[in-house]
């Protein structure tokens, strides 16, 4: 039996997602492989190139832990003494920034009509969303954010994936991304006037609220379903989006 590309990653999210939820019960960590029970026409038998994976399994455990001992408790924490409005803000808000490297990159990979997308979703948000706090681009004129990351135009240009990456609090990736993101981080922080840059304010939102922010808007919890091969999972549907994400 063949499957497209998006029926593929469809299966296996409805396989890996379908109990994030959780059970109420003690989660149980990946400890198995799907090499050890595919074929080599099953079709999740799909290979990712995974040199290093003794070693991603670790971070990937150790991401796990730390997530479900500090940062989710932290996450807990600040949706219950916010208000669910003033977390919609505070996720357009930090949403609409993005709106800057998706720019650049677009422009990068000469599509200029998700640069001019990227553009009219920064200004509509900045000047009638009151600063970006409202997604009056989305919301109200319909205007579907895209985004675009340095990772996808090194991919849009022929770069490959390399070797897959599991980094620490950050999660899945692979090489080429790891390299966009190192870019697009330096390329936005050279945005910010170095006054700025030192204050606590800006610390303290760029290192605390916005990460915050990003987990809390995040669904999925490690250990949700208790699958042993949640790891492979995560590897697939990481790598196929990033593919298609590419592609478009």
């Amino acid at each position: 039996m063949s499957l497209r590309p998006t029926a593929v990653v469809a299966l296996v999210a409805n396989i890996w997602l379908g109990g994030c939820a959780g059970t109420g019960e003690a989660p149980i960590p990946p400890q198995r492989s799907l090499a050890e029970v595919l074929k080599p026409g099953d079709v999740l038998a799909l290979p990712v190139y995974d040199p290093i994976e003794r070693w991603n399994r670790g971070v990937y455990t150790f991401n796990a832990g730390l997530d479900r001992v500090v940062i989710l408790p932290i996450v807990h924490a600040y949706e219950f003494i916010t208000p669910e409005l003033v977390r919609n803000r505070i996720r357009d808000f930090f949403s609409n920034l993005t709106e800057i490297p998706t720019f650049a990159n677009a422009i990068l990979q000469l599509k200029p009509e998700t640069a001019g997308r990227a553009a009219v979703r920064f200004i509509d948000n900045v000047l009638f969303g009151f600063g970006g706090l409202y997604d009056i681009a989305g919301e109200v004129g319909g205007v579907a954010q895209i985004p675009e990351d340095f990772g996808q135009t090194l991919g849009h240009w022929g770069v490959g994936n390399g070797p897959y990456l599991v980094l620490p609090l950050l999660g899945p990736s692979n090489l080429r991304d790891t390299s966009g993101l190192v870019v697009d981080s330096a390329g936005f922080s050279l945005l910010i006037p170095p006054g700025v840059k030192s204050s606590t304010a800006y610390v303290a939102t760029a290192y605390g609220l916005r990460p915050i922010d990003r987990r809390s808007n995040t669904p999925f919890r490690y250990y949700g379903n208790g699958s042993p091969f949640e790891y492979d999972f995560v590897r697939l549907i990481y790598t196929r989006t990033r593919e298609f994400q590419i592609a478009r």
